[in-house]
Formats: structure tokens, sequence, C-alpha cells
């Protein structure tokens, strides 16, 4: 079985700066890096490199995805709530048995 490698932010970040400095090719420097095909890109789409602090952050789109990702986690648990009330109210409106 194949072992996945796993890459620090360092490197991702340094692979990141020279694909943008170095105008070679995503594929070339893939092949250069060792990286298998599409990784590079993929850490493109993904990550941005903060030029103020030198750290990689999500891109973008990634932290939109994040957002949306914890606002539907929200709702869900505010429906679960509001459902809850709804049974609550139900029951103690009844009119009692006799």
């Amino acid at each position: 079985m194949l072992e996945k490698k796993t890459y620090t932010e360092e490197f991702k970040r340094e692979a990141l700066r020279l694909l943008e400095s170095s105008g070679k090719p995503v594929a070339t420097l893939e092949r250069e890096l060792g990286l298998s095909h599409g990784l590079l890109r993929g850490w493109r789409k993904r990550f941005r490199v903060n030029g103020s602090n030198d750290s990689l952050e999500l891109s973008d789109m990634e932290q939109l995805k994040a957002e949306l990702r914890r606002v539907k986690r929200e709702l869900e648990i505010v429906q679960q709530e509001r459902d809850i009330l709804k049974k609550t109210v139900s029951i103690f409106s009844q009119e009692p048995r006799r």
C-alpha cells in the first residue's frame, strides 16, 4: 500500500512562492519538487501566501466554503431547537383530559 506523504506548511509556502516567481509550468515544478501530478495546482487553489506575516492561509474561496459549512451546521441546530419548541408548545397547549 502506498503511504500518503504529508508536507509541512513551510514546504507548501515555498513551493507556492517558487511557482509564482519561477515562471515555470506547474507540471514542471511538480516533477522537480517530487510532487504528484496536480498537487501543486491544488495547493495554489486552496492556499495563498500572506506576504505581511509570511503565513500560509486559506484562499478566499476556501474561507467562504468553511464559513458556509459553519452556517449550515448552525442552521441545522437552530432548526432542531425550533422543532423541539414546536412539540413542547403543542404538548402544553392541549386541554387537560378529564
